[in-house]
């Protein structure tokens, strides 16, 4: 979801769809057409010899929530030579702050996957008020297998407003315009529309990564 059309809201989904055309598919990688290549590098925060990935995200937006399933098998099939991150973006929405450290909050108690798909499903479908603290706060009191009071001390803590403020910067940094969105190495950018679409998007992705491996 682009930056300037979330007051749309984005009825439709299919403004980035998922599935690419098969000549599509056929089509090597271009730098300025498939994906963009970084006038000046992001900061990556990596071991040696591992490749940096991150999913530019929001809990906020429904091409997210819509790409998330194929996110995921994507995910499990990343050699061991890729890190993968998740970085939630400060737009989309009034309550971007809340909805980075809820994120960041997540990740501190390892419980990312397990409610990752929750969350999506809460907001997008479900249609339940986890907007700002109040309520992602009251959202936590209620799902099992979560404490919501250790939850609540590190939605407030100085750790994890660090961590969305970086989140915020390393957006900058990438020159994110919306998303899904991807970026590779801390030297390339690609999104459903550099790509084409998400399934593209995902197949450049791959590409990229050999790319980073060669040095």
């Amino acid at each position: 979801m682009k930056r300037r059309d979330f007051s749309m809201a984005a009825a439709s989904l299919g403004l980035l769809p998922l599935v690419a055309p098969s000549h599509a598919q056929q089509r090597p990688p271009k730098a300025g057409t498939d994906y963009i290549a970084l006038g000046k590098p992001a900061p990556v925060d990596t071991p040696a010899g591992k490749v940096e990935v991150v999913e530019f995200f929001s809990y906020n937006c429904p091409h997210c929530a819509a790409f998330e399933p194929q996110l995921e098998a994507w995910i499990k099939k990343l050699p061991p030579h890729v890190n993968f991150k998740r970085i939630p973006v400060p737009f989309v929405g009034n309550d971007t702050e809340a909805k980075q450290r809820l994120y960041y909050t997540l990740e501190a108690m390892g419980k990312v996957d397990e409610f990752q798909p929750k969350i999506f499903d809460a907001i997008h479908k479900q249609r339940q008020p986890l907007t700002g603290d109040a309520g992602i706060l009251a959202w936590v009191e209620k799902q099992p297998g979560l404490d919501a009071k250790k939850f609540a001390e590190l939605y407030k803590s100085f750790s994890v407003s660090g961590k969305a403020k970086r989140a915020a910067q390393l957006t900058s940094d990438y020159q994110v315009a919306g998303v899904p969105a991807i970026g590779v190495a801390g030297r390339w950018y690609v999104d459903g529309d550099t790509a084409g679409n998400l399934d593209r998007a995902l197949q450049v992705t791959d590409f990229l990564i050999g790319e980073a491996r060669k040095g």
